[in-house]
């Protein structure tokens, strides 16, 4: 299934929508192809929504519907939208995917099955929680008062997890709000993989996440679609909390098409009403932490200037400047292990560019899920040591900015989106170059808390 999104011309246009306004040429179009549309703009949280007047991307993201049709039929239906009066622009998104390293789920085989009660302690190897520049040193978090992550929330928006997972806290996990999750494997390893980097509770075996008293809760994309899962995250937090999309999609290098390299996967924040949705949250002051992608793409080409077919007049290329979401856009970086290049080196698949903040480790990241590691007796008690892609450097920065978040709340001094996103961009251990990434193809550095801890 693919999205199609369709923006009218103005806030008045939508209402043809319902029925007894007659408008038969929208009524005809929606019956040829059996859908139905729904709009974007959903209430994010605050309380005056009402007695304040809208902001500028509020008023923009409400010319906005999306609906949900098979792959075959999105193209010819967002053309007969197109041609409608009312309506200014229809688009097609291709479906988002996990961030996760190319082919690396085939590399994946699992462990032996073991008896029960006998998980080992796997925080020695999960080296990015170690100082830097090899980790982000949490210990210099969980020093401090609110250091852990406590009262930071998160929700991660994805497609599935394993809220089960013996392993995942039961305190303060909120499980699935919103959207419903798919029902494969795949998705359950990926969604609780991530949580384990961050929220990985405190005990005597498996990991450790790095803001493990952070209270989290995932809300499933599929059935909401990208833009308005965003916003269902942002309506169940306040300012200061935390919102990770793990997600990209294929972009137009290669006519969008799904690729098994991922070659040409770009951020989310290219389609217009996720961009306005990320836009909305850090307008509430909610920080948004956006994987990067896997499509070995340089953001900064002027290729991506060109916008998508059917986006509005309005759009402008967010990732060289033109437009600001406010999220913070994590690259994959190598590990220090040196199996994959120099330590914080871009990885081949990592999309790079001026706007990319700041990088975590896109390979060897020990998490649950998956049971390559440790099988446990069972999908509960599964365990990974190669996590990798996007997908597993953007926790690692999820969980430090909800340390920081701690700390700073602690201390009266909670931080905003733009403040954050400032100090992972002016600290941390600097990017370093490969033979096959050089200095100019930026992923930002990897964060270390023990310097971030003195600016709060």
């Amino acid at each position: 299934m693919k999205e199609v999104v369709v923006v009218f011309s103005d806030e008045a246009a939508p209402a043809a929508l319902a029925p007894e306004a007659g408008e038969p040429l929208l009524t005809d179009v929606l019956n040829a192809f059996n859908v139905a549309l729904e709009p974007v703009l959903q209430d994010v949280g605050a309380p005056d929504l009402i007695e304040r007047p809208r902001t500028e991307a509020e008023q923009a993201l409400s010319r906005y519907f999306r609906t949900e049709i098979d792959d075959g039929n999105a193209d010819a239906l967002a053309a007969r939208l197109q041609a409608l009066p009312q309506v200014e622009s229809a688009y097609v998104k291709p479906e988002v995917e996990n961030p996760i390293a190319p082919f690396d789920l085939a590399a994946k085989v699992a462990a032996p099955m073991a008896p029960a009660g006998i998980i080992p302690d796997f925080v020695p190897q999960q080296g990015y929680l170690g100082v830097a520049p090899g980790g982000i040193d949490a210990n210099a978090a969980w020093s401090q008062p609110g250091g852990d992550g406590a009262g930071v929330a998160i929700v991660d928006v994805e497609g599935g997890w394993c809220f089960t997972h013996i392993d995942l806290p039961t305190v303060g996990n909120g499980g699935c709000r919103a959207g419903t999750p798919y029902p494969q494997l795949s998705w359950r390893n990926h969604g609780t993989a991530v949580l384990g980097e961050i929220v990985g509770a405190t005990n005597s075996f498996g990991v450790t996440g790095i803001a493990p008293a952070a209270p989290f809760a995932g809300v499933s994309h599929n059935g909401l679609g990208s833009a308005k899962a965003i916003q269902t995250a942002a309506s169940l937090l306040a300012a200061g909390d935390i919102i990770l999309l793990e997600m990209h999609r294929p972009g137009p290098r290669f006519n969008y098409a799904s690729r098994a390299d991922q070659r040409g996967f770009i951020a989310v924040e290219w389609w217009p009403d996720d961009f306005l949705a990320i836009q909305l949250a850090a307008e509430k002051g909610i920080i948004v932490v956006e994987a990067a992608g896997n499509g070995a793409e340089d953001l900064d080409d002027i290729f991506y200037d060109a916008a998508g077919s059917g986006f509005p007049a309005t759009w402008k290329n967010p990732f060289r400047g033109a437009a600001d979401s406010g999220a913070i856009i994590v690259g994959a970086g190598a590990p220090p292990s040196g199996t994959f290049g120099p330590d914080r080196s871009r990885l081949d698949f990592s999309n790079f560019g001026s706007r990319v903040d700041c990088q975590g480790w896109g390979r060897e990241v020990v998490s649950t899920g998956y049971g390559d590691l440790y099988a446990g007796t069972g999908e509960d008690e599964w365990f990974t040591s190669t996590f990798s892609g996007t997908s597993s450097a953007s926790p690692i920065v999820t969980g430090v900015v909800a340390c920081l978040q701690g700390v700073a709340r602690a201390r009266g001094r909670p931080l905003t989106p733009n403040a954050v996103r400032a100090h992972l961009r002016t600290t941390g251990s600097p990017q370093t170059a490969s033979a096959l990434a050089p200095f100019t193809q930026n992923i930002g550095t990897r964060p270390d808390l023990a310097a971030l801890l003195p600016l709060v």
